[in-house]
């Protein structure tokens, strides 16, 4: 589990990227049923910064607590930040011993600089992208992820894919409904489909013609169990499929089959936590229509099989329900 966090800041640090992480891992939301964690903000020397909005800011600590917490994250900073040897050496401890390490937005040059993105899958903000894999040329990084997750480093995108990246954590060590009640909490979705390309993009403006695909995706989501074909989509929208998957890709950064499968995995793994439905049961609630189906598609997107995913829950002491209540409302949320 996540007790502890400690945020790494240096001189000219990011307000609202170092912001997201006191908001999801430093705000004590124990009365809503919410994990509380031992987090600390730390300096070189435990003295004071500046930030990029130009005021100062007082930490709880040197880099002390980087040593013990269980999750280590660095905020953005200027993409050329000189980083003290002592900030690169304890990062790498960190992977060594393995705590998470997560960067915001430009914070990845930082762990680029501790070598921690060589060989490793990553992202950062889609104007910075080029630049980090020129520095950085073992690399492998993604121009259009929102968040990475690679091993024990993650990296995001740009400000508010930080919040994604966080809310992933929170969904890996504590389970889609605890993520989804923090969510919630934050007013925030608590998982974005699509990449960063659909922010580079110019979107496709609503019309009297072509109006928005909002009400398209909300009566998707209280009908995951059925089966639905993009066809389908395009005629409930009243739109032919070409246009259809054009405005689809346009408001969601992804292709309408990647997007119904995405949800019908996250609906999936809240039944798995939250029930005792069988894995066939499961896969017809979710619309994967059987076991096979749902295995393929649960293992390609979460690293696990159906099974080894309930377990793992299990393992850490949370018994599913003994029996489903609110299962309109888990395919609705």
């Amino acid at each position: 589990m996540l007790n502890s966090v400690a945020v790494i800041a240096l001189e000219d640090v990011a307000a609202f990227e170092l912001g997201v992480l006191a908001e999801v891992f430093g705000t004590d939301r124990t009365e809503d049923g919410l994990p509380a964690h031992d987090f600390t903000v730390c300096t070189v020397d435990g003295g004071p910064v500046r930030t990029r909005s130009g005021f100062g800011l007082s930490p709880h600590a040197d880099l002390g607590p980087v040593a013990h917490a269980d999750l280590v994250a660095v905020p953005a900073h200027l993409v050329d930040t000189h980083v003290p040897t002592a900030v690169l050496d304890a990062l790498r401890r960190a992977v060594d011993r393995g705590a998470y390490v997560l960067s915001v937005c430009s914070g990845a040059f930082i762990l680029g600089q501790a070598g921690l993105l060589d060989d490793r899958v990553c992202t950062t903000h889609w104007r910075h992208v080029d630049e980090l894999q020129r520095l950085h040329p073992r690399a492998k990084v993604q121009c259009n992820s929102l968040y990475v997750a690679d091993g024990p480093v993650l990296t995001s995108a740009g400000t508010a894919a930080g919040i994604d990246a966080c809310l992933h954590l929170v969904r890996q060590e504590y389970g889609s409904a605890t993520a989804t009640r923090l969510a919630r909490r934050m007013v925030v979705p608590p998982h974005r489909d699509g990449g960063q390309a659909q922010y580079v993009e110019a979107p496709i403006p609503a019309t009297p013609d072509a109006p928005t695909l909002e009400p398209v995706l909300e009566w998707l989501m209280g009908h995951l169990d059925r089966p639905i074909t993009v066809d389908a989509m395009a005629e409930r929208a009243g739109m032919s499929p070409r246009t259809f998957a054009r405005r689809f890709r346009a408001e969601t950064g992804t292709t309408a089959h990647d997007w119904l499968t995405n949800q019908r995995v996250l609906l999936a793994r809240r039944l798995l936590e939250e029930t005792r439905l069988s894995v066939e049961q499961v896969a017809g609630r979710a619309g994967f229509g059987d076991a096979a189906a749902l295995r393929h598609h649960f293992v390609r997107r979460v690293g696990a099989t159906p099974h080894s995913y309930r377990s793992t829950f299990r393992d850490r002491g949370q018994p599913p329900l003994a029996a489903p209540p609110g299962l309109d409302a888990l395919s609705a949320s």
